[in-house]
C-alpha cells in the first residue's frame, strides 16, 4: 500500500506537488511532494506516526500566513492544519476550546455569537489558532497570553499533553513551543461576559483600523520584523528612507513601512534579499538589528 493510499484511509485528503504558493499569504514557494490535510485529530497523530515510521520528512503549517516558503521544491510533506483540525465548542459560559487549524476570526465570531470579550483584538489576525498560540499572537495591545487557559499539545515522543498556560512561558512572540519541538492541537480560552454590541463595535474599529493603516490589499505575511527592544521596526524602516524599495517582486509597502509585501511576481529569494537589505540598513544608520517575525520554510 502506498503512503499516499494508507494517509486517505486514515481520513487526510492528500494533495501531490502542490504548490505552495497556493498555501501561504505571501503567495510564494515551490512544490511540495505531498500537502497533508488531517480530517480531525486522530487523523492527524496517524499521519505523523507513519510520516516517522517511514522517515518521510514533513513541516506543520496552520494558516500559512507567517511564512515564507523556499522557491525550491521540497521532496516532504507539509501537513496543513488549517481545514483540518477545527473543532470549536462551548465547554461552559466562559471557556471555549478550539482545535489548532480554527482560522483566528471564526474563533472571535464565535466568541462573539456567545457574548464572551477578550479576543477582539485578535479578529483581524489572518492565522489559525494554532500558530497563534505557538508566537503568541498579538495586535493592539492585546496577546494571545491574555486569555489563554491551557493548551493540548503533542510531544515529539507522541504523547499528547494538556498544560496550564502559566507553565508555557508566553513572552513577546515566545513560548516554550517555540523551543521544545512540541506541536499545539488546541486550546482552551477563558473568558469573560460581555455586551454584545460593545464586542462588535470594537471587532469592527480594529478591523477599519487594519484596513486604513495596512497593505491588505497585496501578498504578504504581516509585520516582518519583531518589534525591536528600542522603538518600532516601521518607524526604523520608514526614517532609514526605505519605503517603496523593492528587489525584484518585492517591497517594502508604502502604506506600512513594517510590511514587506508581494507585488505579483516577487520570489523568495527576493523577500530574503530585501530583508537583508532592509536589516543592513536599519543596523548601519540606527544600530538596530531587526529580527524576523516570518519564519522560513523549509
Amino acid at each position: 500500500m502506498s503512503l499516499q493510499t494508507e494517509l486517505q484511509n486514515f481520513g487526510c485528503t492528500v494533495l501531490c506537488d502542490e504548490p505552495m504558493s497556493r498555501h501561504t499569504s505571501f503567495r510564494i514557494g515551490g512544490k511540495a511532494k505531498y500537502v497533508i490535510i488531517p480530517g480531525n485529530e486522530a487523523a492527524l497523530l496517524s499521519a505523523i506516526r507513519l510520516l516517522k515510521e517511514n522517515s518521510f520528512p514533513y513541516l506543520i503549517l496552520g494558516n500559512g500566513s507567517n511564512v515564507l516558503f523556499a522557491d525550491e521544491d521540497y521532496e516532504g510533506a507539509v501537513i496543513q492544519l488549517a481545514d483540518g483540525l477545527t473543532e470549536l465548542r462551548l465547554e461552559d459560559e466562559n471557556t471555549i476550546y478550539c482545535a489548532a487549524g480554527v482560522i483566528l476570526a471564526k474563533l472571535c465570531t464565535f466568541a462573539l455569537d456567545n457574548s464572551l470579550t477578550g479576543l477582539e483584538f485578535a479578529h483581524g489576525i489572518p492565522g489559525s489558532v494554532g500558530g497563534a498560540v505557538f508566537m503568541n499572537a498579538g495586535a493592539y495591545g492585546g496577546e494571545i497570553k491574555d486569555c489563554i487557559h491551557s493548551v493540548r499539545h503533542l510531544t515529539p515522543d507522541g504523547e499528547v499533553l494538556e498544560t496550564p498556560a502559566s507553565e508555557l512561558h508566553f513572552t513577546y512572540r515566545h513560548t516554550s513551543f517555540t523551543e521544545n519541538g512540541h506541536l499545539v492541537l488546541g486550546a482552551r480560552f477563558r473568558l469573560k461576559k460581555g455586551d454584545k454590541t460593545a464586542i462588535r463595535e470594537r471587532m469592527n474599529e480594529l478591523i477599519q483600523k487594519r484596513k486604513t493603516s495596512q497593505p491588505l490589499e497585496y501578498p504578504s505575511a504581516g509585520s516582518t520584523f519583531k518589534r525591536p527592544a528600542v522603538g518600532y521596526a516601521a518607524a526604523h524602516i520608514d526614517e532609514c528612507g526605505l519605503k517603496g524599495c523593492t528587489v525584484g517582486g518585492a517591497g517594502v509597502s508604502t502604506k506600512h513601512a513594517g510590511f514587506v509585501i508581494n507585488h505579483g511576481n516577487a520570489t523568495a529569494a527576493d523577500v530574503k534579499a530585501l530583508m537583508k537589505q532592509i536589516q543592513e540598513t536599519v543596523l548601519q544608520q540606527h544600530d538596530v538589528l531587526l529580527e524576523p517575525e516570518v519564519v522560513m520554510l523549509p
